[in-house]
């Protein structure tokens, strides 16, 4: 389960071109990609519950109000910020899925999810694991999407394992859901491990050991 982004410049088409064409009033003075952009790395850096309204406007570089009309309250601001993480997510995961083999998938997913650790232009750790770990003020709808994307992102590599068996390339007493879990708690620890200061070379140092366990 992949929870990091390739890139963070694009949300979705509908949800931009709503908010860069309101029906009615003046036109807006601001972009709303990149500010939605902008809002989505505060969440990243801060979670949900460290991250205030007024955290959100100077980051955007817009008031309130206008906050407000585009975005909806924090809650609806926080949802459209994991939308787009999770699309860049997907994207992130799509290269490692396509490699020809179940060992390859995930020595190419765990460290491409060093590299974006790693990269100094991007918040450190996750998006998802901060939102898990610090959303306590979330509805419970908001934590039911943030399982279902969790889910959806697990379900694609359950699914590529489960073709690795039938061709051959996974033994046949391969679980592919728990192979697909075990990625993902690796996948966390490497996210809070990050976040408390790990050097590339520990995160490598964590990805060789996990690969170790994995099945010949």
């Amino acid at each position: 389960m992949i929870y990091l982004l390739i890139s963070m410049k694009t949300s979705s088409t509908s949800s931009t071109t709503a908010a860069a064409h309101p029906a009615k009033g003046r036109p807006r003075s601001f972009d709303p990609a990149q500010a939605l952009d902008r809002a989505m790395r505060v969440f990243w850096s801060k979670g949900y519950e460290g991250t205030s309204l007024s955290d959100l406007t100077a980051a955007m570089g817009i008031n309130r109000p206008s906050l407000y009309a585009a975005f909806g309250n924090k809650e609806s601001l926080f949802r459209r910020a994991l939308q787009q993480y999770g699309e860049g997510s997907l994207t992130l995961l799509q290269p490692a899925l396509a490699r020809p083999t179940a060992r390859a998938v995930a020595e190419t997913m765990l460290h491409s999810i060093v590299n974006l650790l790693t990269d100094p232009t991007t918040p450190g750790g996750c998006l998802w694991v901060r939102g898990a770990l610090s959303c306590g003020e979330c509805s419970d709808l908001l934590q039911q999407e943030l399982a279902a994307m969790r889910g959806f992102m697990e379900q694609q590599i359950v699914a590529r394992l489960e073709r690795a068996i039938t061709e051959g390339d996974l033994p046949s007493s391969a679980d592919p859901r728990a192979l697909a879990k075990y990625l993902a708690t690796v996948n966390y620890g490497l996210a809070i491990q990050s976040s408390a200061g790990a050097t590339r070379k520990e995160l490598l140092a964590i990805v060789e050991t996990a690969l170790a366990a994995w099945p010949a």
